[in-house]
């Protein structure tokens, strides 16, 4: 090789942590993960002390961020939300939501809610993959990056599996790409 870092292929790399991710949802450990990373994202949350959370509905072995609600009751005028995404304009904005399985869909067909819009101060964001230094990479949409381009003072916290983290020196960012302000893993805070 010639020196350079040698950078990963995204739309390989996504395939490949999308397949990790469902069979890692599959095992036996998911469970004991999920509950080590709802607590470490619980804290990160509390220390925070947000006025409303924007989050996401889980899909395809993602981490459900929902479960740490009742570990928020310190909060008593906490608001959750979720995000709407549409084609045209192609944007993602949150709606408020009160709980329960969400009935409408966006233009993605990802459940959402019928709530006012919000911008929430506080996002958890599902990661496939990240770097240590704040780098996420999603599914390839550019809705979370476009959102936080936007909406700058939105706390973005990365949710992730450990197992999930990136080499640096094989991840470039692109151009549309923003930094989250934290990652938490069911290791803990990785970074932020």
């Amino acid at each position: 090789m010639n020196g350079q870092p040698h950078h990963l292929d995204r739309s390989i790399l996504r395939r490949q942590l999308l397949a990790l991710r469902e069979a890692h949802a599959a095992e036996a450990e998911f469970v004991w993960a999920s509950a080590a990373l709802g607590r470490s994202l619980a804290d990160a949350v509390l220390g925070l002390a947000p006025d409303c959370v924007g989050g996401y509905w889980p899909m395809r072995g993602e981490f459900n961020p929902w479960v740490i609600w009742p570990a928020l009751a310190s909060l008593p005028r906490l608001r959750r939300a979720l995000p709407w995404a549409t084609r045209t304009p192609r944007e993602m904005r949150y709606r408020l939501w009160e709980g329960g399985e969400p009935k409408l869909r966006d233009d993605y067909g990802i459940p959402a809610s019928e709530g006012e819009p919000v911008e929430p101060d506080v996002l958890l964001v599902p990661c496939l993959g990240f770097t240590r230094t704040g780098w996420r990479l999603g599914y390839g949409g550019g809705f979370f990056d476009r959102y936080l381009m936007a909406c700058p003072r939105a706390i973005a916290i990365g949710v992730a599996w450990s197992w999930a983290e990136l080499p640096l020196e094989q991840f470039e960012p692109q151009p549309h790409d923003r930094p989250l302000s934290m990652i938490v893993t069911e290791q803990g805070v990785v970074m932020g």
